[in-house]
């Protein structure tokens, strides 16, 4: 009898390994590197928010400073960062960082891509064509190139139109600190969509007035992207850090 309840006791243990082993496996993130890529008329100060709530969940953090100068430089400067991490990487893009993260997502340690608000075009297609889909809306302030080919978003219509569920002081701050965008980038096509190889997340920012939410809901369902909506303005990933984090950490399982 003791022999039977020993074997018994011995098959139990074994279950209940195996069923927390599995649980552990379907609850813990597989991979722990992300690299966050700003868009144009942006830096990577606005990533803050949400590198602090990914950190906090023991996640190992970089945020890409785009030079903004071409399409080229910016795939470089990420690809900078994604030589640096320690194994596979979740690759996040906003905005025109959509754009970015399409060429440089064909880096080997990337193991899926998470389009914020964010571009997605295809092989030989550009970020402007995308753009011109849908008529701009009313609070969209995004000023034609200067003289020396640089596109701006007009101070006036920052707030409402780019980051309309920010107080006023952090709109004027992201005013301050965008960086000088080549406009030559929206022109330059895709070589290799990254998308096409690598499990892909998009998130549609409801409220969005810089890159209205009918072309991101035609991007990502072309792409075949799982789709989550966000209520928010074009900078989602700063009014609502938890939400976008949670995407990331289900691009990580």
């Amino acid at each position: 009898m003791k022999t039977i309840f020993k074997s018994f006791l011995a098959f139990a243990v074994l279950i209940f390994s195996l069923a927390f082993t599995n649980v552990n496996a379907q609850t813990s993130p597989k991979i722990k590197n992300v690299v966050l890529v700003h868009g144009a008329f942006a830096d990577g100060s606005g990533w803050q928010g949400l590198y602090k709530v990914l950190t906090k969940k023991g996640y190992n953090v970089t945020i890409v400073q785009n030079p903004l100068s071409s399409l080229e430089d910016d795939v470089q400067a990420t690809n900078l960062a994604l030589d640096k991490q320690d194994g596979p990487t979740i690759l996040v893009g906003h905005s025109w960082g959509g754009t970015v993260i399409t060429e440089a997502g064909n880096h080997p340690k990337v193991a899926a891509l998470v389009y914020v608000a964010a571009l997605q075009p295809d092989n030989g297609e550009n970020s402007v064509q995308w753009l011109q889909t849908a008529p701009p809306a009313p609070e969209n302030g995004v000023l034609p190139p200067d003289e020396k080919g640089i596109a701006y978003y007009d101070k006036a219509k920052f707030h409402a139109g780019f980051a309309g569920d920010l107080s006023k002081e952090q709109a004027d701050f992201m005013y301050a600190s965008q960086g000088a965008f080549h406009a030559q980038g929206f022109l330059t096509p895709i070589t290799k969509a990254a998308w096409r190889t690598k499990p892909s997340y998009g998130i549609v920012a409801t409220e969005d007035k810089s890159i209205v939410p009918s072309i991101q809901y035609a991007m990502y369902k072309r792409s075949n992207t799982k789709i989550t909506e966000i209520k928010g303005s074009h900078v989602v990933f700063i009014s609502q850090p938890e939400k976008v984090a949670n995407v990331i950490v289900e691009a990580s399982k």
